[in-house]
């Protein structure tokens, strides 16, 4: 894989409850609603578990999900192709904490925060 080794972690505070912030985090109908890399393929389940795999381009660049660990307050994507690594999201009342870690020639950090700002913004129009 081309890219440099990237990792970043960030917490943030939202104004949404666990239970709302995890919905909009597993189930594909609400994460494509402000998910910056857009539409999520045809097929997607109702709620995202252990061992689903799905693919999402960004631009160009392809990016491969597997689904490794999806809980109430935890999910964990093991990424191939465009990124080679994982994203974590952790949440709770208020507050939601993803961590990225990764080999790609795209910026990580940069997405992370936007994507976290766009969920802030989502589930405050809620």
């Amino acid at each position: 894989m081309l890219g440099n080794f990237q990792k970043s972690q960030l917490r943030i505070e939202i104004e949404a409850s666990a239970a709302a912030i995890g919905d909009s985090l597993l189930r594909p109908t609400q994460l494509e609603k402000w998910l910056l890399s857009g539409s999520l393929p045809p097929g997607m389940p109702e709620q995202l578990h252990p061992g689903f795999q799905f693919t999402t381009r960004f631009g160009a660049i392809t990016i491969h999900h597997q689904v490794d660990v999806a809980r109430p307050n935890c999910l964990r994507l093991i990424l191939s192709q465009g990124i080679d690594g994982f994203h974590e999201w952790y949440w709770g009342e208020g507050w939601v904490q993803s961590r990225l870690e990764g080999i790609s020639l795209l910026p990580l950090a940069l997405g992370q925060s936007l994507n976290l700002l766009s969920l802030r913004q989502f589930l405050a129009q809620k």
